[in-house]
């Protein structure tokens, strides 16, 4: 579908312009559930009652420092808490817990449906690990952490006020060009709900450090939504930062968060 001379639909397509990333899924899974198996965690945990409200939860050795909250993308349509374990990896060894939930999908749950389960299992974990929270997510979950810290947040004040990162990876921060996408079958978004859910528009809350992390080498429209937010953000007195990440794709860009020494990682816990 078109608006004018943009095809919206290629816009977001990420997958037919990184070689091989049909094996990607594959890779990830058997990644994550190898380190599940050697790892300290405490799986499947309910937040809520919906089928796919839980949370899996990845513990240092010792007192942990605090927790990393990390959101998965896959376009809030795809994929659970179980392909991405192995990201818990950099944070772990620099002495926090990382709590990785799962989220109801479209088309069982609207975009604003989905931002209230985020903050619900940000809220449960709130009360597992004691300390400040982090919070990173990936393409879809860059959005749904951003959300967190908007004007309009669904945190409580008190787990709120317990934030103090939030570093969205590859995130979607203006949702109104995905209602003219094929993929809206699927999300169901209104020009209503597309312009409520989108950070760009909902403006910052709470003066809480935001980085816009993107791989130098993604699809234009997710390069311009990370200018495009950092912008607006920055205009409206919010602390945040842009970085584009040499060398990275939309999908090699959320490597980093298994390696302890990756500047991203260095981000996150900075």
């Amino acid at each position: 579908m078109t608006d004018g001379l943009i095809d919206w639909d290629a816009a977001f397509e990420n997958g037919a312009h990184v070689p091989g990333s049909q094996d990607l899924a594959g890779i990830w899974a058997a990644q994550a559930a190898a380190f599940r198996q050697a790892s300290q965690c405490e799986l499947d945990q309910a937040y809520g009652p919906g089928a796919r409200n839980r949370v899996d939860l990845f513990l240092p050795d010792g007192t942990a420092r605090g927790c990393v909250v990390f959101v998965h993308g896959g376009y809030w349509h795809k994929f659970d808490k179980s392909f991405w374990s192995h990201l818990a990896a950099g944070p772990l060894a620099q002495g926090w817990a990382v709590a990785m939930p799962s989220y109801t999908l479209a088309p069982d749950a609207r975009i604003s449906e989905i931002t209230q389960d985020v903050a619900q299992a940000i809220a449960f974990v709130a009360k597992k690990v004691d300390g400040p929270l982090r919070l990173a997510g990936h393409s879809a979950g860059g959005h749904l952490v951003t959300r967190m810290v908007c004007a309009s947040s669904a945190l409580p004040d008190d787990v709120a006020g317990r934030v103090e990162k939030v570093v969205s990876i590859s995130g979607v921060h203006d949702l109104r060009p995905l209602v003219q996408t094929r993929m809206n079958e699927e999300l169901r978004l209104t020009e209503a709900e597309a312009t409520a859910e989108s950070p760009y528009v909902a403006g910052p809350g709470a003066k809480v450090p935001v980085t816009f992390w993107v791989g130098a080498g993604e699809r234009p429209e997710f390069l311009r939504q990370t200018r495009l937010i950092a912008e607006a953000w920055q205009e409206a007195g919010a602390p945040v930062r842009d970085v584009y990440e040499p060398g990275r794709n939309h999908f090699s860009v959320v490597e980093g968060l298994g390696d302890p020494d990756s500047a991203l990682v260095a981000e996150i816990l900075g």
